[in-house]
């Protein structure tokens, strides 16, 4: 199993992995305005036609892209620790990230893509066919955003903004918690910016919101792609002991409970008064 590539062979290999999201958000949304099936998994999460349409397409895509990297996905077969253990590089794919948003149809559900290297995401895609709205970025290089019949620029999260009085929070419209409100409540004033899926993440990348705290089960396919968008565009994704999320490292796939932000995050995990007790 070889390594990623560098510099602007990652920069097309990016762009390459872009247009293969593309093709798996189409299939979804071919299914979007039909009266889909909605069942529901072992972990009491919804499933529908799209989840899995997207996941056939990504997986094969992949595959054709390098052989040599197996795909790791939500909607995939379940891989033993003992076999990914192994694994040096790897696809980490959500197919419907936001499967809740796309059965409410609110239009913020996102496809997921990301490659893992030595546990660190190294590149990632995450996009969005509803809004057709790109956010990419790698290890080598910036962080991008494109909208529809626009070229990408480059996006960056907001930097210095540690002391401001009235901090800008990405949250979730279908997970809340009263640990959460209560750690708000610490921080004082701010403004909600409410939105599903992954584009939490992005929003951060972007400099749209300042922190997104997360305190509630996610599973690694649900930030490794925004979590390389959001190291290439200077943010950090960490622990609520400010340490950097990893990939692929136990039997487990669910994260720890983790915040989003620009620079150091000691002094946001303060004025939440994170970890608590």
């Amino acid at each position: 199993m070889h390594a990623p590539p560098k510099d602007a062979a990652l920069t097309a290999l990016m762009h390459e992995v872009a247009a293969l999201a593309d093709q798996a958000g189409h299939a979804i949304l071919e299914l979007y305005e039909t009266r889909f099936a909605v069942t529901e998994k072992a972990d009491h999460s919804p499933l529908t036609e799209a989840d899995l349409a997207a996941h056939r397409i990504l997986a094969r895509g992949l595959a054709d892209i390098d052989p040599d990297w197996p795909v790791l996905s939500e909607e995939g077969q379940d891989v033993p620790f003992e076999r990914r253990s192994q694994w040096q590089t790897y696809w980490l794919i959500d197919p419907l990230d936001g499967t809740r948003e796309f059965v409410k149809r609110s239009g913020e559900f996102t496809v997921n893509v990301a490659l893992i290297h030595d546990h660190e995401p190294v590149l990632g895609v995450v996009w969005s066919p509803v809004l057709k709205r790109l956010y990419a970025g790698h290890r080598d290089g910036v962080a991008i955003r494109r909208d529809e019949d626009q070229p990408p620029r480059e996006i960056a999260v907001a930097r210095d903004r540690i002391g401001t009085d009235h901090p800008l929070v990405a949250g979730s419209r279908s997970h809340g918690a009263e640990r959460l409100k209560v750690a708000l409540d610490r921080l004082g004033p701010h403004d909600l910016v409410s939105m599903g899926s992954s584009m939490k993440l992005c929003l951060v990348a972007e400099g749209a919101a300042d922190i997104y705290p997360r305190l509630g089960p996610t599973s690694e396919w649900d930030t490794g792609a925004a979590h390389a968008v959001v190291r290439a565009a200077g943010g950090r994704v960490t622990d609520l002991h400010g340490q950097e999320l990893r990939y692929n490292t136990r039997e487990s796939l669910l994260n720890p409970e983790f915040l989003v932000c620009a620079g150091n995050p000691d002094g946001w995990l303060r004025r939440l008064g994170l970890p608590d007790a």
